[in-house]
């Protein structure tokens, strides 16, 4: 299987499951059968949202959405039979250290579903915890082989969370971190990862503040006949200002074909819709809206 996707492709991501139940709905721990149902409705009012930007002219073959199992199972049948790209997540919900959200039997679900991509989020600082970094490592080789031996697509989201002593030796200025040492730092995520064996189609990469930067993330992933591999941009649940930013220095980087965003499209009119001073019709109006404006400036428009 060829390694790596060269399509556009704009996700519109609400895989978000443990943090989405606590601070939407104050559920913590399993949700009942009742609580449930009312998750799995307000997801479906980011679908319907996404369906819109459909028939307002986003191109099916362009556009993605990414849904867990738990709360958007009927979703994810729904998407995959529309002709948009489907991701689901692989990973366990809130935890620092990546591991199967259904253990040994991760293939049989991603195999019941069928997904476009199956996407894993991973926590990895080079200059951190060593040993769970092996670890991790070592269960992502394992999906990776795993996912190409059965011709499916990786999607990996790297979050380089910085260490205490990174920070400190920024001054404690996290946005200055965030600027000039995280960049680094995924740079050599991304080698030692490949290095391991882990091998991605496709990198969710976090908001880059300098273009420089971006073309850098880009070749390191293409590295030694990569070619095929591709970067999206992560929204990072951000306003709207720093998204456009981090869009706009990856757009048109070769190797750069999209974006992954969540939060900052649908979190606002989602809120109001669940709070009641929102019709469920506006807030999926409002969810569409905000997907087709950052394809606008991802693209330039």
């Amino acid at each position: 299987m060829e390694l790596g996707y060269d399509k556009p492709l704009y996700i519109l991501a609400f895989d978000h499951r443990g943090s989405f139940q606590k601070k939407f709905f104050g559920v913590s721990g399993e949700p009942n059968a009742e609580e449930t149902v009312r998750i799995s409705d307000a997801k479906t009012v980011i679908y319907e949202g996404a369906k819109r930007a459909l028939d307002e002219g986003v191109p099916p073959a362009e556009a993605g959405v990414l849904v867990d199992e738990q709360f958007g199972a009927a979703i994810a049948r729904d998407a995959r039979s529309s002709g948009v790209s489907l991701a689901m997540p692989v990973e366990k919900s809130g935890q620092e250290e990546f591991d199967f959200q259904f253990g040994e039997d991760f293939g049989a679900h991603i195999e019941e579903f069928d997904p476009t991509f199956s996407k894993v989020l991973v926590r990895y600082n080079p200059e951190g915890d060593r040993e769970m970094n092996a670890r991790q490592t070592e269960r992502l080789r394992r999906l990776g082989e795993w996912l190409h031996e059965h011709d499916r697509k990786y999607l990996f989201e790297l979050l380089v969370p910085a260490t205490p002593a990174q920070l400190e030796a920024a001054g404690g200025d996290e946005e200055a971190w965030d600027r000039n040492d995280r960049p680094k730092l995924m740079h050599v995520a991304i080698r030692d990862l490949q290095d391991a064996g882990v091998e991605p189609d496709i990198w969710k990469i976090e908001g880059i503040d300098r273009r420089e930067d971006c073309e850098d993330i880009a070749a390191v992933t293409k590295r030694e006949g990569r070619d095929g591999v591709a970067c999206v941009v992560l929204g990072r649940g951000a306003d709207d200002a720093r998204v456009d930013h981090w869009l706009k220095m990856g757009s048109g980087v070769p190797g750069y074909i999209g974006f992954a965003i969540g939060r900052s499209i649908w979190w606002d009119p989602l809120k109001a819709f669940v709070d009641g001073n929102l019709e469920r019709e506006d807030a999926a109006k409002q969810i569409a809206a905000n997907y087709r404006r950052f394809i606008d400036v991802y693209n330039g428009s």
